[in-house]
């Protein structure tokens, strides 16, 4: 069931993206091509045109809400965004199909410059094939992240449409489920145009600006991962990742949550892998003393600081780690930095990965970034309160595995500051 529930996780998206929408004000919708690059992937990558790019938002100003997050953040605009990407060769990189909700800031106070932040997920017609596709490393599963970023410059403005151009980057990459997993980088430019983005909207509304308040939390949460060990038979098949943190913060104005916490996870690949015996970890091998104790140094010790952006039932979250004891990542970096993939028994002219500069950063920093459903808005305060969330957990940006979680806040000590 957990398989299944994360291998669909794109139906999570579609719920956000459905709560995104809702609400008293009127949605307008804006199509937009794109054209650009494609970065290449891997060595030998296959040559590729340019990529074109249909998209279509959908979009929902909130002028008319009376929501805190949205007064206090100037209320910028949130929607969905559905996409279609053609990368240049249908042969072996295909198309992309793509769900991202979103949010839109004003930069400097202009009406005119935004920047476009949306976080999702994308459908692959071709992926990675050791026999028939073996020179697209870009992704090795059907389903992936997705990040976009665009800044957009408003040139016209006619009564009905708003023409723009935009300039930005699109990032797929499949959360390490699956490997091969280098992903796509592409950069792009695109025309839109904003269907009658004013006439449906209205006045914005009148209401008297929030008091300011804060409150403090208490959070545990349990999450389960998935993430392959290395792209050589037989390690690239999905194993659980168990997780379970507790943590304490602050809440301002209902919009921000600023927290600090500590995480214990079990890797059951690492578990695995030196419980079995397997390679690196027998006698004479490298690692072989992590044998005295499996579980222990299958597991990942972590203190964290941690942000979200609460928009009422919806949260944007970001996560910054310091990793206190992982020592099964050893063998992680230094089987899958080196050659690729790797066989079960290793022979003797293999290249391994080397512990550099690069690899202390990614042993100690971990990071998340993903979005959380509350049962409860956040707009109101509540003593109690569940959520469930999605995450891409990384090594300092490098992914590491997807996860799902639900978690338990109780919330206490309401302060209001007096006008």
């Amino acid at each position: 069931m957990i398989k299944s529930y994360i291998n669909n996780w794109l139906f999570f998206l579609l719920f956000i993206s459905a709560v995104s929408l809702s609400g008293q004000n009127a949605t307008y919708f804006t199509p937009e091509l794109s054209i650009g690059i494609s970065a290449a992937s891997n060595e030998n990558f296959p040559d590729r045109n340019l990529q074109l790019q249909g998209l279509l938002h959908f979009t929902k100003s909130n002028l008319q809400t009376d929501q805190e997050w949205a007064q206090w953040l100037n209320r910028p605009q949130t929607g969905i965004t559905l996409g279609y990407t053609n990368f240049g060769n249908n042969g072996s990189l295909g198309s992309a199909y793509s769900i991202l909700p979103f949010l839109e800031f004003n930069n400097f106070k202009s009406t005119r410059w935004t920047t476009m932040i949306g976080l999702g997920g994308s459908y692959f017609t071709k992926k990675f094939d050791p026999i028939a596709n073996f020179d697209n490393r870009a992704v090795a599963t059907d389903i992936t992240w997705s990040f976009r970023a665009f800044t957009y410059y408003t040139f016209l403005k006619k009564s009905n449409i708003h023409w723009r151009v935009g300039l930005g980057l699109f990032h797929h990459s499949n959360g390490h489920t699956r490997l091969p997993n280098n992903g796509y980088n592409s950069f792009l430019v695109s025309l839109a145009a904003q269907i009658n983005p004013t006439a449906s909207l209205g006045p914005s509304s009148k209401s008297k600006r929030p008091v300011r308040t804060r409150y403090n939390y208490l959070t545990v949460r349990t999450g389960v991962g998935q993430n392959v060990f290395n792209d050589g038979d037989p390690f690239n098949n999905k194993k659980e990742v168990y997780t379970i943190s507790g943590e304490y913060g602050k809440v301002f104005n209902k919009t921000l949550r600023l927290g600090i916490g500590a995480f214990y996870r079990v890797y059951e690949h690492y578990y695995d892998y030196i419980n079995d015996n397997e390679f690196l970890v027998r006698d004479g091998e490298r690692f072989a003393s992590l044998r005295e104790n499996p579980w222990n140094n299958a597991s990942n010790i972590a203190l964290y600081t941690r942000g979200e952006l609460l928009l009422n039932h919806i949260g944007i979250e970001l996560m910054l780690g310091v990793n206190l004891h992982k020592p099964a990542y050893q063998i992680d970096w230094y089987l899958n930095e080196g050659w690729d993939f790797a066989p079960r028994e290793i022979p003797d002219v293999w290249v391994f990965g080397e512990f550099n500069s690069k690899y202390k950063l990614k042993e100690i920093f971990t990071t998340r970034l993903g979005l959380n459903y509350y049962l409860k808005g956040t707009d109101t305060f509540t003593k109690h309160n569940l959520v469930a969330g999605i995450h891409l957990n990384t090594n300092l940006g490098q992914a590491d595995f997807t996860e799902v979680s639900i978690g338990y806040v109780y919330s206490f000590g309401l302060k209001e500051k007096k006008k």
